[in-house]
């Protein structure tokens, strides 16, 4: 496993197992096979209602608690200091520790400096090794980090081989805030996994085009979160640590950049809304 040191010097590894999609009669088999073939990171959020299935896999698996990394993410409708706050001692509870290693707000919308103020507290208090943000592009990222007492130190965004994100790179390098992609394949849309560009750099290597997508996100220095509900494809996934791109290969794959998200726009007026009826409807539903 390779590792990135984040700015508050915390140790992360720098690939992971993301649970997005997983449904909850699938979490938990699927986090206890990822830390059977040596997946020592963990992603869930609030949002993806799975929490509990994967605190139940950590506690069955064996693997100490200190050597998992584990990553939860705020839901827009807990935004707010309060409301963050309890949501994150509440997501604490249902993954059955009293610390989570990464705690991230997961959009960029309603009262998030609210909701960053409490995680602020919650790492000053211990409860939390680190904090950053998710979908947060330049401009509100750097208003963030410029004016919030913690800089993030993590902003997860949607970076594949189609939409490589060079610009928002530079603005994370800048402010010392490591980038995480939450779709390393871009969930194979626009034929990625079939790239005939991908394709023969694998070829070069005896490797499939995920594998060397994964390779190039690190080399990026970009920690991955792929998803799978197949234990080979998570061993497969691991197993990109015994190879290195060229920078022919880099530069290759640079030239598949489209330039534009494989799924929206949060800068999209449309976008917003949508994201605003989907917070009414699920706090209706809890009312």
């Amino acid at each position: 496993m390779e590792y990135v040191t984040l700015s508050n010097g915390v140790k992360m590894p720098m690939v992971g197992y993301g649970v997005y999609q997983v449904t909850p009669d699938e979490c938990e088999r699927c986090v206890q096979d990822a830390l059977k073939v040596g997946y020592r990171s963990l992603d869930t959020a609030q949002s993806y209602y799975n929490e509990e299935q994967v605190g139940n896999a950590i506690q069955k698996s064996g693997v100490p608690r200190q050597e998992i990394f584990l990553t939860t993410k705020v839901w827009v409708e807990h935004y707010g200091y309060d409301a963050a706050r309890a949501s994150v001692l509440k997501s604490m509870e249902k993954l059955q520790t009293n610390y989570l290693d990464l705690v991230l707000l997961h959009q960029p919308f309603g009262d998030y400096y609210g909701a960053y103020r409490a995680l602020e507290d919650l790492y000053n208090e211990g409860k939390l090794r680190a904090i950053g943000v998710s979908n947060f592009y330049p401009d509100r990222l750097v208003d963030l980090a410029s004016f919030a007492r913690i800089r993030p130190m993590i902003n997860q965004v949607e970076i594949h081989p189609y939409h490589q994100q060079t610009e928002s790179l530079v603005w994370m390098d800048k402010y010392h805030i490591q980038p995480e992609a939450w779709a390393p394949f871009g969930e194979g849309r626009g034929g990625l996994f079939s790239d005939p560009t991908l394709a023969a750099i694998g070829q070069k290597y005896g490797k499939s085009s995920a594998q060397v997508i994964l390779r190039w996100h690190l080399q990026r220095g970009v920690v991955v979160i792929p998803k799978s509900t197949h234990k080979e494809r998570m061993e497969q996934n691991l197993d990109i640590f015994d190879f290195t791109l060229s920078s022919e290969d880099m530069t290759a794959i640079e030239g598949l950049d489209k330039k534009q998200s494989a799924f929206f726009s949060h800068q999209d007026p449309h976008m917003v809304e949508w994201f605003v009826q989907l917070v009414e409807q699920r706090k209706a539903k809890q009312e």
